[in-house]
């Protein structure tokens, strides 16, 4: 029995001091990616979330799933998806939940978290208070749990604030913006504040669950008492849950940290009154056995505070796709904004405009002005509002906290600041590190000195030489345009056949398309038109062009829309290897063609995006000369994924079993292999909400194995379904000649491989 006398001076909470490397303020992606990577880096990590849950608006507290640059694969962002400590989490998920159950991916982020022995994680703990010495030096920060009655007092030599508002920020003192910027601050084009206005809301999800029996549903109180005060309300439909209703959308009028919970009541008003209409307005008599499942209990926030760093990424950046020598993330998704009236607004419930091609993303933005031991990671970081519609999506902000984790990390390392890390030598080790744990900047290789493999004698058993794309007996219309794209090599005279079935006489046109931009996917050069006569039923087609590339990038062979012509397909998949469509994708404002307001700075073109999956076949075509880009020396080119080439390994298709062999010429030491498998960057991948076909991507390599010289097994494994599978030795072996053995999946996949380092 525990009892104690009154105490006339009252009583503090139970307090504990927690001294560590590196504190992280925030429990979502961006915070859970920067600290895993700095974990993993050596350094001991205290991870802060205010909630019970990790994932922050990708948990199941709120519920919105996982997007970046792929944008839904609405874009012309091949090969996008976001690599990583982002990457390999979405890539578990999918092997786990497919489904995307979000009460399994919170067991799934909590696992990840607890994985690594360097994180103390403290749930339901809020920071609360931020103290400093000399001004500019945060000396710890102050945090309470009322589930257990304890106040944590940390301190470490670096912190990152990724909690959404900026809380360690805000404290700190760093300077912030809310709200737009004037056109001519940043000389941006776009300035929807005057219309759209300057904030985006708040929302909140909700599931539906049928029952074998009808469901009664009498709405509170509190609910809204009139739909039609909702503008788009005949758009409500009772098939419609989770994040359909993102647009279910409100606050970006009041102040977006301290009006939350106001906020929260209105968005909760819209819900109620919206199922009252759903299941009692008469309109939809298939809704009498639904019930209201689930209702988010906290807003999902977009836009609050953006605090100022040692760069502001803005509009420029994004269209222009600025190149930084300090860049270490990317991004992708469209400028994406709301009308600040949100659910109550007759506008567009968003505006969404691409840039042909992803966008970098400099550390100095993650650096704040004013506190020289503090990084930002998240939606906070230093962009202007019209930057902020793209940066601010969740695997975006996962990269950046990995960024940060790795940064905080060579801080450690090298006994320095995060602004000390702009020297390029150091810029040089952090982007390196990124590289190698696979975050892929942009048009960086990797280029480990202590990669043994680039000094070995290497040979394939086979590498896949690209002739012929087998037709497979389907066919698709050519209601879209379709388009194969190829990695072509500059001055090659390239001939190409195709199967084509008519309903009658016609004329089908193919033409031979580019980038601009070499790195981009967006065809917006054509090299040369021809058009085709067809007679009704199937024919083989010849087509061949009058100009070649002028230098090495990837090609597209695009067939025009013809709704009587179908075209022949191929069940052929390969790395680097892809089809696309000129055809929309509404969910990211894809109308089959970007026509931007003039002035806006943003381009016209049109959009070609690949079919998800079970489809998305190549289309059967016949390529004289073969393409090689398939070849071993891809192996130690330092990319981890298709850029201006494929980038990749692939045997020939008929090998079930295929070798890579390293050689040296005397005995080295051997501590670890690390493979660079093909997870599909293309696919975008949702982590809830969105099914997906599959549970381990078909390019991936399941079996593999590592032999030495003589054929025995160094080690095995026979269920891989990561991206970059790692094999770490008990201890170093000496050896002169290791050959990786590689086992194909599937019938019409080649087995490829990205890159391999052995250290």
């Amino acid at each position: 029995m525990l009892f104690e006398e009154f105490n006339i001076s009252g009583r503090e909470p139970f307090e504990e001091s927690i001294s560590c490397d590196f504190v992280v303020v925030g429990g979502g992606m961006a915070g859970i990616c920067a600290a895993i990577e700095a974990a993993r880096a050596g350094l001991s990590v205290t991870l802060v979330q205010d909630r019970p849950v990790l994932g922050g608006n990708a948990s199941s507290e709120v519920r919105l799933w996982i997007l970046g640059a792929t944008s839904h694969m609405g874009n012309n962002n091949r090969w996008a998806r976001e690599g990583g400590v982002i990457g390999e989490i979405l890539v578990e998920n999918l092997f786990r939940n497919k489904d995307g159950n979000p009460v399994y991916f919170d067991a799934l982020l909590l696992d990840k978290v607890l994985a690594e022995k360097n994180i103390r994680l403290l749930l339901n703990t809020v920071v609360y208070k931020v103290e400093k010495k000399d001004g500019h030096q945060i000396s710890r920060v102050i945090a309470f749990n009322p589930q257990n009655d304890t106040r944590y007092i940390l301190t470490a030599p670096l912190y990152c604030d990724a909690s959404g508002d900026g809380v360690v920020a805000y404290q700190a003192g760093v300077p912030y913006r809310m709200g737009a910027e004037d056109a001519s601050d940043y000389s941006e084009k776009y300035s929807p504040s005057e219309t759209f206005g300057e904030l985006l809301g708040h929302s909140i999800m909700f599931y539906t669950k049928r029952h074998d029996h009808e469901v009664k549903y009498v709405a509170p109180s509190f609910a809204l008492k009139d739909i039609k005060l909702i503008p788009k309300y005949e758009t409500i439909h009772p098939d419609m849950w989770g994040c359909s209703y993102w647009w279910f959308e409100y606050g970006g009028e009041l102040d977006t940290v301290h009006d939350t919970e106001e906020i929260k009541m209105e968005l909760l008003k819209v819900i109620y009154c919206a199922w009252d209409y759903i299941k009692n307005s008469g309109r939809f008599p298939e809704a009498s056995n639904l019930s209201l499942e689930w209702v988010g209990n906290i807003p999902g926030k977009r836009e609050s505070r953006r605090f100022l760093g040692q760069y502001t990424l803005n509009q420029n950046d994004l269209i222009g796709q600025t190149h930084f020598n300090d860049s270490v993330a990317y991004g992708g998704w469209a400028v994406d904004l709301h009308p600040a009236k949100g659910v109550y607004s007759s506008l567009p419930s968003c505006r969404q405009y691409h840039s042909k091609g992803i966008y970098e993303i400099p550390l100095r933005c993650y650096i704040p002005q004013g506190v020289d031991n503090l990084f930002l990671a998240g939606r906070i970081i230093s962009v202007t509002h019209v930057a902020f519609g793209s940066t601010r999506v969740i695997a975006t902000c996962a990269l950046g906290g990995q960024a940060v984790g790795e940064a905080a990390a060579v801080c450690h390392d090298y006994g320095c600041s995060p602004t000390d890390l702009l020297d390029q030598d150091k810029m040089t080790v952090l982007q390196r590190r990124l590289q190698i744990n696979g975050q892929s900047i942009p048009f960086i290789p990797i280029k480990d000195d202590e990669d043994i493999s680039t000094v070995a004698t290497v040979e394939a058993s086979s590498s896949l030489s690209l002739s012929e794309m087998e037709f497979d007996g389907t066919w698709k219309s050519l209601k879209s345009g379709a388009a194969q794209m190829l990695p072509l090599r500059e001055g090659v005279d390239y001939k190409f056949s195709a199967k084509l079935r008519s309903e009658k006489e016609s004329k089908v046109n193919v033409s031979l398309w580019v980038s601009s931009k070499a790195f981009n996917y967006t065809p917006d050069v054509c090299l040369s038109s021809k058009t085709i006569a067809l007679k009704g039923g199937v024919q083989d087609v010849e087509i061949g062009f009058d100009k070649c590339l002028e230098r090495d990038q990837y090609g597209f062979v695009i067939f025009t829309a013809d709704a009587s012509v179908e075209i022949g397909m191929s069940s052929f998949r390969c790395s680097g290897v892809l089809s696309v469509f000129n055809s929309g994708n509404l969910e990211v404002g894809n109308h089959g063609r970007q026509i931007p307001p003039e002035g806006s700075g943003f381009e016209e073109f049109d959009f070609w995006c690949p079919d998800r999956r079970p489809d998305g076949k190549n289309l059967a075509l016949g390529i004289t000369p073969a393409i090689q880009d398939f070849s071993v020396g891809n192996l130690s080119n330092g990319f981890l994924r298709p850029g201006i080439t494929t980038n990749v390994w692939a045997a020939r298709l008929e090998d079930k079993v295929a070798t890579v062999r390293y050689e040296w010429d005397q005995e080295v030491e051997i501590k670890e292999i690390t493979l660079y498998f093909d997870t599909d960057f293309d696919h975008a991948m949702e982590s809830v909400q969105w099914g997906h076909p599959e549970d381990v991507v078909p390019f991936c390599v399941r079996h593999f194995k590592i032999l030495n010289k003589d054929g025995e097994t160094l080690a095995e494994r026979t269920e891989n379904h990561e991206t970059i599978a790692r094999v770490t030795f008990p201890a170093p072996l000496r050896s002169s000649c290791v050959i990786i053995e590689l086992e194909r999946c599937l019938d019409t996949v080649p087995i490829s491989l990205f890159e391999v380092s052995i250290r």
